[in-house]
């Protein structure tokens, strides 16, 4: 796995993808700070958090978008097939390779607080909480991303399918407003939502179940990933 890990991150900045992806996410995140405290005098960092959530949904699929498509496209997918590699070290290898570099570019742009701090008193609680709940939701972006890109060899219909699934779940949650209050569903709605779950984090509060609700999506995203390549191994 570790093989597969630093060959996956080193990929990231052979290339451009690397680069394009943090210039993209380190500039809008500073965009989107600069508007919801600077601009708008106001230490509140909820507003930053949900508009980097939305914006993490669109700009995320660039880390995943190649991962098993480019193998798939440039046919070096059998060599990978056929390394005495196991499959879940396989895909939790490029799995973790994704996610460093999207973890190291959130926490890069934790350091644009430290602006606020000789103006305003910052409620430190709340912006760790913000901060620990957008790197759970990358996590299962991320794995969805690595999902759909075991899908297909075009790296561009990754990239769209991810958007369309990861749009889906945050969708759920504007779909429950809509919703009365004394209808079942609108409890089911709620549970699946990732939209749902990360305003109790924006609000103060921290859940467990949430934790356990995106690591289990994450998980169940992971695990169908591996099951498309181990039909591939053996079909």
């Amino acid at each position: 796995m570790l093989a597969i890990y630093k060959r996956e991150l080193r990929g990231y900045f052979v290339g451009v993808i690397g680069y394009v992806f943090l210039v993209i996410y380190l500039a809008m995140a500073g965009i989107l700070f600069s508007y919801t405290t600077m601009f708008s005098m106001s230490a509140n960092v909820t507003s930053y958090f949900t508009l980097m959530l939305i914006f993490s949904a669109i700009v995320l699929p660039l880390l995943t978008m190649k991962s098993f498509s480019e193998e798939r496209k440039t046919k070096t997918e059998q060599l990978i097939l056929t390394a005495p590699i196991s499959l879940p070290a396989m895909v939790f290898g490029k799995f973790l390779a994704s996610y460093t570099v999207f973890g190291s570019a959130t926490l890069l742009t934790s350091l644009y607080f430290l602006f606020l701090v000789p103006y305003a008193k910052l409620q430190f609680a709340i912006l760790f909480g913000n901060l620990v709940a957008l790197m759970l939701v990358g996590m299962v972006f991320i794995s969805i991303g690595l999902f759909v890109s075991a899908l297909t060899e075009n790296q561009l219909s990754a990239a769209i399918g991810t958007i369309a699934i990861i749009l889906g779940f945050l969708g759920i949650g504007l779909i429950n407003t809509l919703i009365p209050t004394k209808y079942a569903i609108r409890f089911v709605f709620s549970a699946l939502s990732i939209f749902t779950r990360f305003q109790s984090y924006v609000n103060g509060y921290f859940e467990i179940a949430s934790v356990i609700y995106y690591l289990s999506v994450s998980a169940i995203f992971l695990w169908l990933t591996i099951r498309v390549y181990d039909r591939r191994r053996f079909g």
